[in-house]
């Protein structure tokens, strides 16, 4: 089993749904990044979403667009972040973490040398939201590597293709609760059940949801149906101007503490 497929079955076994938060790799403090992961996992984290920052985030919205320029602009690139991934893992072996974010950074490395220095540190897989399955083949280093290629699915996908995508998925299929940029402020769980069920009757992997999902209630709104959520711009908006990593640590147990309780009722 991958560190991702031991994590859902244990969720399975113990009949949770798996709490996924998103952190932009070096904001708000570059020197606190591996102590943030700590504590995302020690409030609740069950995998952890790493962004890698880029110039151009196509699929985010302005808040984690500026949270990508302030990163970028401290000098943090993919080398920064695959050295905390390998840090992090000094102390914890168990939690699953996947790098969410754009092809060209790792075009730029080239793709056999990031898996090797990926998987060296401790990474488990890669959501990379402008690599779509029909050109997912410049990613074969990486999954023969042993990287899971987390795929996207979304309301506006075609029932064909949505198929192979449920074929081809991985570590976990990620359902786009719908169409737009990362942190609308619209979530109807109504538009959502049903076709997160479809889904999961023709997947293989579990399926989170995520976009749009900001607080406790949300978040147990979306698990009555899902294997677990994601959370990001509501996180990465709460640590944005944190002043030090005790500030970070503590507006991180202040935002993950309701939103664990509240799945944890639904077990």
């Amino acid at each position: 089993m991958t560190r991702i497929e031991r994590r859902f079955s244990e969720l399975k076994a113990a009949g949770r749904t798996g709490l996924i938060p998103f952190v932009t790799a070096g904001d708000p403090l570059p020197g606190a990044v591996v102590p943030l992961m700590h504590e995302l996992v020690a409030s609740g984290a069950d995998l952890i979403e790493l962004g890698l920052p880029f110039s151009d985030p196509m699929a985010d919205g302005p808040v984690i667009q500026h949270a990508s320029e302030r990163a970028i602009a401290r000098g943090v690139g993919l080398q920064q972040v695959l050295g905390w991934v390998s840090e992090f893992r000094r102390q914890d072996a168990l939690t699953p973490v996947i790098m969410m974010g754009y092809l060209n950074p790792i075009e730029i490395h080239g793709y056999a040398r990031f898996a090797e220095e990926a998987v060296a540190a401790g990474l488990d897989g890669v959501l990379l939201v402008d690599c779509p399955l029909e050109e997912s083949a410049v990613l074969e280093p990486l999954r023969q590597a042993g990287l899971e290629q987390i795929l996207l699915a979304a309301p506006t996908t075609a029932p064909d293709r949505l198929q192979q995508l449920c074929e081809a998925a991985r570590g976990f299929l990620y359902y786009v609760s719908f169409a737009g940029i990362t942190g609308a402020a619209r979530l109807s769980t109504a538009d959502i059940a049903d076709r997160v069920a479809g889904i999961r009757s023709q997947a293989q992997v579990p399926v989170a949801v995520g976009f749009g999902i900001r607080d406790a209630a949300s978040a147990s709104a979306v698990a009555a149906f899902a294997d677990a959520v994601v959370i990001g711009s509501a996180l990465v908006e709460t640590l944005a101007g944190a002043s030090d990593p005790d500030d970070l640590s503590a507006r991180v147990r202040r935002f993950m503490a309701p939103i664990r309780e509240a799945l944890d009722k639904l077990s």
